[in-house]
């Protein structure tokens, strides 16, 4: 059922926490002189929900997986677009995106499926194009209206039972890996994608 879905997927979109994560969150004192910074993004982002600084005093810490980092890559290769949507705004997530060359990053969103329709849009595709990786109830919306749901394997269970394929890692565990590596053998691609990939890091 869900290898059919996978073979017409052009946009991977992304919960953050709990997916891209393991869903902890480390909240360490501010270097000395960040605290102004740290007040102005407040400011910035004052109209927004769920901003990752609980003071200005705090800075929030979160940790990525390198396979999944590899996998935004392959997907790439692949022709896959990648996308991020999160309730909570961070410094740290926003650099990591730029770092992995996701195509959008909406932050500070609770209602998931507009900001997914607006991706859509943009890039011309339809709902059934587009797969959605999540862990918690806020990502059901998306799920629901997507062509390719998927949970990671510590998703909360309600969320399991939309997907339509359940990874084999948990959330900030390889999750991602597992999903891009999915499309990507359902589409053909992988070898091919794999063999880029090492070429463009070794070439002869």
């Amino acid at each position: 059922m869900s290898r059919p879905r996978a073979k017409k997927i052009k946009l991977l979109i992304l919960d953050v926490d709990g997916v891209m994560t393991d869903g902890k969150i480390y909240l360490f004192p501010a270097p000395a002189g960040a605290q102004q910074t740290l007040r102005e993004k407040q400011e910035k982002y004052a109209d927004q929900g769920g901003y990752s600084f609980s003071s200005d005093n705090m800075v929030e810490v979160k940790g990525f997986n390198a396979h999944d980092g590899t996998a935004i890559s392959l997907a790439r290769l692949g022709g896959i677009k990648s996308a991020v949507i999160t309730k909570r705004i961070s410094e740290t997530v926003r650099l990591r995106c730029r770092d992995l060359r996701i195509d959008y990053i909406y932050q500070g969103i609770s209602d998931k499926l507009s900001a997914m329709q607006e991706i859509l849009t943009k890039e011309g595709l339809t709902a059934e194009q587009a797969a959605y990786l999540g862990d918690d109830v806020i990502d059901l919306p998306p799920m629901r209206a997507c062509g390719l749901a998927m949970a990671v394997g510590n998703a909360r269970d309600s969320v399991k039972q939309v997907a339509h394929l359940v990874t084999e890692h948990d959330g900030g565990d390889g999750a991602v890996r597992d999903a891009v590596e999915y499309i990507l053998k359902a589409q053909g691609t992988l070898d091919r994608v794999v063999a880029a990939y090492i070429g463009e890091r070794s070439p002869k």
